[in-house]
C-alpha cells in the first residue's frame, strides 16, 4: 500500500492551487486560511507538507515541533517568514516559486511612481471629502525625467523596460552586474554617489542584507537632489525611516511611495502622518494573475517532491534524489558557506571565481557543488531568490567567470575546496574542508590558516599582532551586552598581521563596529551573516 502524504495550506492560495492538491493521488490536503500560530505549533506534527504565504510564520519553534514534515511551500518569492537554516537542520526542503509575481511587482512599482507624481491618492482623499482643490495637487510629468533603479535583477530590469516606454531616462546601480550585462538591460549603469546626484525617482529592487540595510539613510539623502521622490516596493529597513522622515519635512524629498516598512503592520508610523507619502500594504505581488501563477507553482512542486523526490526551486537544495543528496548535502553545504563568506568580504563587482576541488569531493557531482557556491555567493547580493538551478544563469548574467579544477590529491585534508573570488577591487582565496563526515570548516582565508565554523553571526577583524587586541575586543563587546560565542584566531607571523573570526549571539549594530574600529591596532571590521 502507497503512502499517503497530508499537505497543510495555512494561507490563502488560489482555487486552482487548491484542486491540484485535492486531485493528486496519494496526497490528502488540509485547506485552511490564516491558522493562528498557537494552532499550527498545535497540529504541524501531522503534516508531511506544508504550503504557506507570507502570514504564517514558520520559526524554529514550529519546526522543532514538525517530526514528520518533509517540504514547505512558499506560494512567492520571499521566505523571510521561513526559518530556512532551522528547516535545512531538520532536512526540510524550503521551496519558493521565483519569476511567478516579477510582473506584478514591477507594475506595482511603475504605479507607485505615477500615483506618486500626481498625488493620486492625496487628490482622492480630497474630492471624498467633499473638497475640489486642483491648485493643491500639481503634479510633474514622468516623461524625460530620470529614473534611478538600485537593483537590476529580475523585478528591476523589468520596471527599468516599462519606465523607458514611459520617456523616462533609466540609470542603475548594481555592483553586481557587469556594464555590458547593463546595457543588454538598456541601463546605464552608474555608481550610487552619482545615482543620488542624478535621479529624480529612485527605487529600490534589493533584497535586504547586512549591506543594505539602512542603505537610504541621512548621509544617502544628503547626497539627492532637491525634490528627488523615492519609491520602496522590495523590502523594509532598506530604507532608514527616520531619515527618510526628516528628509521629507526638510524639503530634501518631495515624496515617498512605501509598499513595505521596517516593521509589518506599521503601526504609529510618523512617515504615515506625512502627505508627501503614500503607501500600501505590502502589495507587490497581490494580482490575481499572480496568485494564481505562484498557487499553481507551489501545488506542483510540493506534490512532486512528496511523491517523486523531485525538487524544483528549493532555497535549501538541488534538484536531485534524496539518495543522491544525503551523499552530497555536506559538501554542498560546505560550498555554500564559502560562497556566502566571499560574497561578504569581497567589495566591488566579483568578475571571476576560480574553483579547486582536491580530494574525496572530486567523486562526487562538482557540477552540484559548483551550483551550490554560486548560489552561496549570489544569495546575499540578488534581489531575487537564487537557487541551485539559476545561479550558474545568473552568474553568467552578471558576467561572472567561473574556472574550474579538479585534482584527487589534497596535502593536508582528505578533501579540500578551494575557492578564489576576483573583483575589481581585491583577489580572495577561502578554502574549506570538512571534518569527520559532515561538520564544515573554513581552513585558510588568504594566506591565514584557521579552523573556523562557517554559521552564524561573525566579526571577521584584521589587526596588528600586538598585545592587547583580544581583551580589548572583547571588552568592548561586552559593554554593548554581546556574547562571544566562540573565537578562531591567525597570524601570518609573530608581530606581524592578524585575523579573528569572533562568533557573536546576534546581529551587530554599527555603533558597535565603529566602536572595535577605533580601538588600537584593530585595521578592520565587518560583520559576516552565514
Amino acid at each position: 500500500m502507497s503512502e499517503t502524504f497530508r499537505v497543510l495550506v495555512s494561507d490563502n492560495i488560489s482555487p486552482e492551487g487548491k484542486a491540484i492538491l485535492e486531485q493528486a493521488k496519494g496526497i490528502e490536503a488540509d485547506v485552511r486560511a490564516k491558522v493562528p500560530a498557537d494552532e499550527l505549533k498545535a497540529i504541524i506534527q501531522n503534516y508531511h507538507g506544508l504550503i504557506v504565504r507570507s502570514a504564517t510564520k514558520i520559526t524554529s519553534e514550529v519546526i522543532a515541533l514538525a517530526k514528520d514534515l518533509r517540504v514547505v511551500g512558499r506560494a512567492g518569492t520571499g521566505v523571510d517568514n521561513i526559518d530556512v537554516p532551522a528547516a535545512s537542520k531538520r532536512g526540510i526542503v524550503v521551496m519558493n516559486t521565483p519569476g511567478g509575481n516579477t510582473l506584478s511587482a514591477a507594475e506595482h512599482t511603475l504605479s507607485m511612481i505615477l500615483a506618486l507624481a500626481r498625488h493620486l491618492p492625496q487628490a482622492t482623499a480630497s474630492i471624498k471629502a467633499g473638497k475640489w482643490e486642483k491648485d493643491r495637487f500639481l503634479g510633474t510629468e514622468v516623461s524625460d525625467r530620470t529614473l534611478g533603479i538600485i537593483g537590476l535583477g529580475n523585478i528591476g530590469a523589468v520596471v527599468a523596460r516599462h519606465a523607458e516606454a514611459l520617456g523616462m531616462k533609466v540609470i542603475g546601480y548594481d555592483p553586481y552586474l557587469s556594464p555590458e550585462a547593463a546595457a543588454r538591460k538598456k541601463v546605464e549603469l552608474v555608481s550610487l554617489d552619482e545615482l543620488f546626484a542624478r535621479s529624480d525617482f529612485i527605487t529600490l529592487h534589493t533584497p535586504l542584507t547586512a549591506s543594505t540595510k539602512n542603505l537610504l539613510n541621512a548621509s544617502s539623502f544628503a547626497k539627492m537632489k532637491k525634490g528627488v521622490r523615492i519609491i520602496n516596493c522590495a523590502r523594509g529597513g532598506i530604507i532608514d525611516e527616520s531619515a527618510l522622515y526628516e528628509a521629507i519635512v526638510m524639503g530634501k524629498v518631495a515624496g515617498a511611495a512605501l509598499d513595505v516598512f521596517e516593521k509589518e503592520p506599521p503601526g504609529r508610523n510618523p512617515l504615515l502622518e506625512l502627505d508627501q507619502v503614500i503607501c500600501t500594504p505590502h502589495l507587490g505581488a497581490s494580482t490575481t494573475q499572480a496568485q494564481v501563477k505562484v498557487s499553481v507553482a507551489i501545488a506542483e512542486q510540493v506534490v512532486d517532491y512528496l511523491l517523486y523526490g523531485t525538487a524544483r526551486h528549493a532555497v535549501n537544495l538541488p534538484s536531485v534524489s534524496p539518495e543522491t543528496l544525503a551523499i552530497l548535502h555536506p559538501y554542498l553545504l560546505l560550498a555554500e558557506k564559502i560562497g556566502k563568506f566571499q560574497a561578504q568580504i569581497t567589495p566591488g563587482r566579483i568578475q571571476e571565481v576560480h574553483i579547486t576541488y582536491s580530494g574525496s569531493v572530486v567523486d562526487v557531482d562538482t557540477a552540484m557543488v559548483g551550483m551550490s557556491l554560486l548560489k552561496g555567493l549570489l544569495d546575499p547580493i540578488l534581489e531575487e531568490k537564487v537557487n541551485y538551478v539559476n545561479a550558474p544563469i545568473l552568474a553568467k548574467e552578471r558576467g561572472i567567470k567561473v574556472v574550474e579544477s579538479k585534482s584527487h590529491e589534497s596535502e593536508d585534508y582528505t578533501t579540500l575546496l578551494i575557492v578564489q573570488a576576483q573583483s575589481e577591487r581585491a583577489r580572495n582565496t577561502v578554502a574549506g574542508t570538512l571534518f569527520g563526515k559532515n561538520e564544515p570548516r573554513l581552513v585558510r582565508i588568504n594566506e591565514f590558516v584557521t579552523e573556523a565554523i562557517p554559521e552564524g553571526n561573525i566579526l571577521f577583524v584584521h589587526n596588528e599582532d600586538k598585545p592587547g587586541v583580544i581583551g580589548n575586543m572583547g571588552s568592548t563587546l561586552a559593554s554593548h551586552g554581546i556574547n562571544i560565542g566562540q573565537m578562531h584566531l591567525s597570524r601570518d607571523r609573530i608581530g606581524g598581521t592578524a585575523i579573528s573570526l569572533v562568533h557573536v549571539d546576534g546581529r551587530v549594530s554599527q555603533e558597535v563596529l565603529q566602536a572595535l574600529l577605533k580601538l588600537p591596532h584593530i585595521l578592520s571590521v565587518m560583520e559576516i551573516e552565514l
